[in-house]
């Protein structure tokens, strides 16, 4: 059973984002450390470094290497990284001169770090389709009740009359400014990490670019300067997006569960949730979630900016602090935009003719 709210079996049916689960699971992260390994393999043949039957070799594991789960655990419990006991599982299903070559000239963190960037690459195009999601169902709201009338309301107090529309574009308006600052930050953030023992790439000389290059090109990923083992301001960054999504989407929840109280009545939604004591009772629990985690994503980004204090060339602490905290902001937020949407569906009516 797990104790994430995102995939228990009870808690999900609240928070629960499959799709993204997925992606971050224990299987979608081997997955994409396997196809490091392979892309890094054939970079490194065609750049002259190991020859091309080892780097074929290595790229018969996409098939032929099965993850020893209870190795890896076992591994990450005395290393504090799971790729040395991947790393030797994966050799141990090669043999020979192809298992001296994989791995070669890289570190256990580029392993890591460019599994989660090739995810987040997944990641962020899923999230960037379901802010345009909301906006669309945002618009159609807006133009079948946009004419209507609100009371529009300062420091909760009634103050003058607005329109349903205007309302609206105090939601829509900063989802639109999400998607403009992701494409941004993608620049920044889908990056590979190649840099060896220190970040030099010691073992490759005046290869080192020249396979990182070709390396990127086949996980369809950027580049960077230097590697950026001990610069996680791109991560953290991300992570502060998250909260701005979430927080925008939570401005929403709260406007519209307090729009839905009774004395208030500015507007009708379908299908609000049941009391077991109050039968009369429709809560508006999509929107008070949205309100929830919006606020734990914003606790959250607060851990991750811890994240940046990395000591030297690299940080065990720092970078471990990361994987308690960047899934489940990624998780929070993914769960936020399903949510949003179907709260926005559950829209009967808004305002006063």
């Amino acid at each position: 059973m797990s104790l994430s709210p995102f995939d228990h079996p009870i808690l999900s049916g609240l928070f629960g984002d499959p799709e993204l689960v997925g992606l971050l699971s224990a299987q979608a992260d081997v997955e994409a450390m396997v196809a490091f390994e392979i892309a890094l393999a054939a970079a490194q043949a065609e750049c002259g470094v190991i020859a091309q039957a080892d780097a074929e070799m290595i790229a018969g594991l996409e098939t032929r290497y099965r993850a020893d789960f209870e190795g890896l655990k076992s591994g990450l419990g005395r290393d504090g990284v799971v790729a040395p006991e991947m790393v030797r599982q994966m050799r141990s299903a090669l043999g020979g001169q192809a298992a001296r070559s994989l791995h070669f000239g890289a570190t256990s963190q580029d392993v890591v770090d460019t599994s989660l960037v090739v995810r987040l690459k997944s990641i962020t195009a899923i999230i960037g389709t379901r802010i345009a999601a909301v906006e669309k169902a945002l618009a159609y709201l807006s133009d079948r009740f946009g004419g209507r009338k609100l009371m529009a309301r300062t420091r909760m107090q009634d103050a003058l009359e607005i329109t349903v529309a205007d309302r609206i574009t105090d939601w829509s308006a900063p989802l639109a400014r999400h998607r403009q600052r992701l494409k941004e930050i993608e620049g920044r953030l889908l990056v590979v990490q190649y840099g060896g023992a220190v970040g030099i790439l010691e073992k490759l000389g005046e290869d080192g670019l020249r396979v990182t290059r070709a390396l990127a090109e086949r996980l369809g990923l950027g580049i960077t300067e230097k590697p950026w083992h001990n610069q996680r301001d791109s991560i953290v960054e991300f992570s502060g997006w998250l909260g701005l999504v979430s927080g925008s989407l939570g401005k929403m929840g709260q406007d519209i569960a307090l729009m839905a109280q009774n004395a208030m009545g500015d507007v009708v939604l379908a299908g609000g949730g049941s009391s077991s004591a109050m039968p009369h009772k429709s809560n508006p629990v999509s929107a008070e979630v949205l309100v929830t985690l919006a606020r734990y994503v914003a606790g959250s980004g607060g851990t991750m900016a811890q994240s940046l204090v990395h000591e030297q060339e690299r940080s065990g602490a720092a970078w471990t602090l990361e994987w308690l905290v960047l899934p489940q902001m990624i998780l929070a937020t993914g769960s936020s935009l399903l949510i949003a949407s179907r709260l926005l569906e559950s829209v009967e009516t808004i305002g006063q003719d």
